[in-house]
């Protein structure tokens, strides 16, 4: 019996710590990756601005809905390992910049990528710039210190890489 109520005390200390450091996180936090690609930046833009072709090329994207434009901004509802995340164009400069918003407030998180492409030679480089809000504690916690802030930033440079036939370079 005692061993249990150790066991039961530890796991009540670390669910503590990991809420008390979740609430000390800021909410808001800002994370850049970037990889340089052997393709024109026109062939990167169509890339990532053919939504429905992500789960072509995305292994974590099962499917998407391309959906109306709201106040101007085109719609469209990712499916897959993430589970349903409803995004917003919020912005577009052809082959130049996308900026995309999580459009969907009963999520815990939220926030924008801005994809920047610039050319380099005969290749052109893709930086991905995460300002992102994580509201709950507990995930803020895992976002920062399990599954950190570029992870989803890299998955995604490195599905690219395996699309354009090669790997990024970082």
């Amino acid at each position: 019996m005692r061993y249990v109520l150790m066991i039961a005390g530890a796991v009540v200390v670390v669910v503590l710590v990991v809420l008390l450091v979740g609430w000390m996180l800021p909410v808001s936090h800002r994370a850049t990756r970037d990889a340089t690609y052997r393709a024109t930046p026109d062939q990167l833009f169509k890339l990532i601005t053919d939504v429905k072709s992500f789960p072509q090329w995305r292994p974590s994207v099962r499917e998407v809905e391309v959906l109306p434009a709201v106040n101007g901004h085109p719609q469209f509802r990712e499916i897959g390992k993430n589970g349903s995340i409803l995004f917003e164009i919020a912005s577009v400069v052809p082959n130049q910049r996308l900026v995309t918003r999580i459009a969907d407030r009963s999520l815990p998180f939220g926030g924008t990528w801005t994809y920047e492409i610039t050319p380099r030679g005969d290749s052109t480089n893709l930086r991905i710039t995460e300002d992102g809000e994580v509201y709950n504690p507990v995930f803020r916690f895992v976002s920062r210190f399990v599954f950190g802030h570029t992870a989803t930033i890299d998955e995604y440079l490195r599905d690219v890489g395996r699309r354009v036939g090669q790997s990024a370079t970082q």
